[in-house]
């Protein structure tokens, strides 16, 4: 059968799914060569003469459909975590909840603050905050704040990009402004059925909100309710893969028609001429990739190809890619002004090259040093709030990842 009941969670408690890995190493690939491109354009690189100029300004014009990737996983992720953790929704533990939240992304967040605002009273123009009629240092503040309060998207909206690389962060604010309502929605609404209600009217208020947000580029792609509908139906997608297992014949095919769909809108048009329903579609795309994928096991990882392993390693290190990848581009674009690289034949490639060779050896240093010990460290002390002895009472045979 296509889809079967399974009460299993969707996922398993501290193991890796290497097909969510691949999704997310896809979607921070296509950020990463948007960026690039929009500071070094490609068209009539060498890669243009195999893609054709239209071709190369197809990939890299869409990278926030990538953005809309990680929020559906991220949605997707969240709510299986918190079922397996759980049981149910409606007992769900906020300050347990919140506590993990603020030990995965604050540390990151603090180290590229200081990163950007080190850069910035060093001299490198490119790091400072640029707003009309307001001092360096009183900008900087105003951006600080920005980030530190979860509103870039608005600070984006009203400045414009003021700091080039903190501008990534409107993404973590309409995730994070998501997810402090969260425990919230469960705790109240308790009943499986109400919330998946609930998170399908805030993913139906999407493609509206866009739709009549279509003379501004702030509001129909960051700002936070043209923007959490990727991540409600990631969170639906959660709760049905606890029920519903898409395997067999139908499932295989129904996989690879998906992906064709997903590339074809992708490649097709602009996502400023896509948004409307073209941010949902993305996203319930992703949904069914994600439910075919929930309940996957993973072969040896000797039998996968270098490719395949190398996509995986990169949506490990998505997070600490995406927030410091505007670090090492910034650096490049100081050091060689793109009006110095020739726009033809292979000098721009290399760059991209250096590009992401240099992204991710930084992200997988802050990984490894910083991100994840901090993050280890934090989570075990925080587990302690979770032991029957503590007012959160989660059993201590409850998985946790």
């Amino acid at each position: 059968m296509a889809s079967q009941l399974s009460e299993t969670p969707p996922v398993t408690p501290g193991l890796r799914n290497r097909r969510i890995d691949l999704l997310r190493g896809i979607a921070i690939l296509l950020v990463l060569f948007h960026h690039f491109c929009i500071a070094y354009p490609l068209g009539h690189s060498a890669l243009a003469a195999a893609l054709t100029p239209e071709g190369v300004r197809a990939v890299a014009r869409n990278g926030n459909y990538g953005v809309t990737l990680f929020f559906v996983i991220s949605g997707f992720l969240i709510t299986s975590n918190a079922l397996a953790r759980w049981g149910s929704l409606a007992a769900i533990q906020a300050r347990v909840f919140y506590s993990f939240r603020i030990a995965r992304i604050v540390p990151c967040l603090l180290l590229l603050l200081v990163l950007v605002n080190g850069l910035a009273l060093a001299g490198v123009p490119i790091f400072a905050t640029h707003i009309p009629g307001v001092s360096p240092l009183a900008a900087m503040l105003r951006a600080n704040l920005a980030a530190l309060t979860f509103s870039t998207n608005i600070f984006i909206a009203h400045y414009g990009w003021a700091n080039y690389a903190l501008g990534v962060l409107w993404s973590l604010s309409v995730e994070e402004v998501f997810y402090l309502t969260f425990p919230l929605v469960a705790l109240t609404l308790r009943r499986q059925p109400l919330i998946m209600l609930f998170w399908g009217l805030i993913a139906l208020v999407g493609p509206f909100y866009r739709m009549a947000h279509q003379d501004d580029e702030a509001g129909f792609l960051f700002a936070y309710l043209a923007s959490f509908d990727g991540i409600a139906i990631g969170c639906m997608a959660a709760g049905l893969a606890t029920r519903w297992r898409l395997d067999g014949l139908i499932g295989r095919l129904l996989q690879p028609t998906v992906l064709l769909g997903m590339a074809t809108l992708y490649l097709w048009r602009s996502i400023g001429a896509t948004n409307i329903w073209g941010v949902s579609a993305m996203a319930l795309g992703t949904a069914v990739l994600l439910i075919a994928s929930a309940h996957h096991e993973n072969g040896p990882l000797a039998t996968r190809s270098r490719l395949l392993r190398g996509l995986e390693w990169t949506g490990r290190l998505s997070y600490e890619l995406y927030l410091f990848h505007l670090i090492i581009l910034g650096l490049l674009r100081t050091l060689l002004p793109p009006a110095t690289v020739p726009a033809t034949g292979f000098e721009r490639l290399a760059l991209l090259a250096v590009f992401f060779i240099g992204s991710g050896l930084l992200a997988s240093a802050i990984s490894r040093t910083f991100s994840e010990p901090l993050n280890r460290i934090l989570r075990q002390r925080l587990n302690q709030l979770g032991k029957p002895s503590s007012p959160c009472g989660i059993s201590p045979e409850q998985p946790r990842p």
